[in-house]
């Protein structure tokens, strides 16, 4: 029988004798520091500099990707920013989406996978315009526990982080006012390039506009009745069915369960558990088609104790990890190269 320590010293040899390993993704890191998409929650601002903190660009260089890290954004101050109707900071969210799309623009053309670290989700409109920009039709996979397809009309709060999606629509434009600091924004997305996962928390208004726009979804029920395997697959076939187009996740922290990520702004009990969320984008990762990820709405001052941050942003840095190919049964023979005893 051979022994541990012979074991390691065969894994290394066999190391050695390997060529250099090649990074198998390119990561284009951007922070997107921002909050006024919604008033309720500050801090999630500050979700970019927790989540590089957790060691993000140290564990992706470490397996294998190459990585260009952006730096964070900085977003113009509005002085003025009195309400329009409901909405609320309309204009600093759209300078900031702006600001958004085109530098998500700008990682894309350096060819890399963008990761844009919020902030909260209505930076999705500037991520996925300036993904849609660079390379025309997207397909969207939004794991979320809210739909975030208000319109302004419908909207009970006012908040633009409850209704990026219903401005990225082709379907929804004749919803969308005329807004200041918006005028560069045009629809981008099909409905049915739309598919959401994770779904428990959904106004009326919203559940009519995905009736009437016939969206793909899957409910946390529905997670719960075929399992995170099966809703994957059937996610896949759907995209797929209309065309291999590239794919853009937009994952906010609050899709996970609260007694996992409880630092963000709105938890929502009966959630994803930690591994489906990383069979999620594993399974993403596999396709192939992955070119962009949203990793929004962590939010440390929620969080009551340092655990409940680091339980929050460390799941983050995880599902990240998966994205770019990071296998929980271990990545490759390396690995075993350790130290003797």
């Amino acid at each position: 029988m051979i022994g541990s320590r012979r074991l390691r010293q065969l894994a290394c040899i066999a190391t050695r004798n390997l060529p250099p390993l090649r990074p198998l993704h390119s990561a284009g890191i951007i922070g997107a520091p921002f909050s006024k998409g919604q008033v309720r929650a500050r801090g999630v601002e500050s979700g970019p500099d927790h989540i590089r903190a957790a060691g993000l660009v140290e564990r992706l260089l470490q397996q294998g990707c190459a990585v260009k890290d952006y730096g964070n954004l900085e977003f113009e101050q509005v002085s003025v920013d009195e309400p329009v109707g409901r909405l609320k900071s309309v204009r600093a969210v759209g300078s900031a989406n702006q600001r958004l799309s085109v530098a998500m623009q700008k990682v894309k053309e350096g060819g890399h996978t963008a990761v844009m670290l919020g902030g909260d989700h209505s930076l999705a409109i500037g991520s996925i315009h300036g993904h849609a920009a660079a390379l025309g039709h997207l397909s969207v996979v939004w794991v979320d526990a809210h739909a975030d397809i208000n319109t302004p009309l419908t909207s009970y709060t006012g908040n633009i982080h409850g209704q990026p999606l219903s401005y990225l629509l082709h379907e929804l434009q004749s919803k969308i006012p005329v807004l200041p600091n918006f005028s560069w924004m045009k629809p981008c997305l099909s409905a049915g390039d739309l598919v959401y996962i994770g779904l428990r928390d959904v106004d009326p208004a919203e559940h009519y506009i995905l009736r009437t726009l016939g969206v793909k979804m899957f409910s946390m029920s529905k997670v719960d009745q075929l399992g995170v395997a099966k809703v994957m697959e059937e996610t896949c076939d759907h995209l797929s069915a209309k065309g291999k187009k590239p794919i853009h996740l937009s994952f906010d922290i609050d899709a996970i369960d609260p007694s996992i990520t409880p630092a963000t702004g709105t938890p929502v009990t009966g959630g994803l558990t930690y591994r489906e969320g990383l069979c999620i984008t594993e399974h993403l990762s596999q396709t192939g088609l992955l070119s962009a990820v949203d990793l929004v709405e962590v939010n440390p001052l929620r969080g009551q104790t340092q655990n409940d941050i680091h339980s929050t942003v460390s799941t983050a840095v995880d599902l990240l990890l998966a994205c770019f190919g990071r296998q929980r049964e271990g990545n490759h023979l390396q690995d075993y190269c350790l130290p003797e005893p």
